[in-house]
């Protein structure tokens, strides 16, 4: 019975998200992020596009959100969700001039 409940508490957390999460996009164009800076809200959704003719990476060593979304070709995007707040610092593994801040706020 508590695992039923658990599970159901879950996709409970996980819809809600869902529902009112907002998703932003960010292009990765002439070996740079289309923004510096982008503020969301605690379980909003980041699509990081590919918009150059070769491969970018997006990854985050931050403690609000660690991640590494590997590399992916033109046209090409990946998503990720952030539930924690604070600010997370972004970069490109393969250029290293490509850096960003996503502000993440209640």
């Amino acid at each position: 019975m508590k695992t039923i409940l658990s599970i159901a508490c879950s996709i409970t957390i996980m819809l809600s998200y869902l529902c009112v999460a907002e998703t932003h996009e960010i292009g990765q164009k002439n070996k740079d992020f289309t923004k510096k800076v982008l503020t969301i809200k605690k379980g909003d959704i980041v699509k990081f596009k590919n918009l150059d003719p070769f491969f970018h990476n997006v990854f985050s060593l931050s403690d609000v959100k660690f991640f590494d979304l590997g590399s992916f070709p033109q046209g090409d995007f990946k998503e990720i969700v952030f539930e924690e707040t604070g600010e997370v610092g972004v970069e490109c593994a393969i250029h290293p001039n490509m850096i960003m801040t996503i502000k993440v706020e209640e």
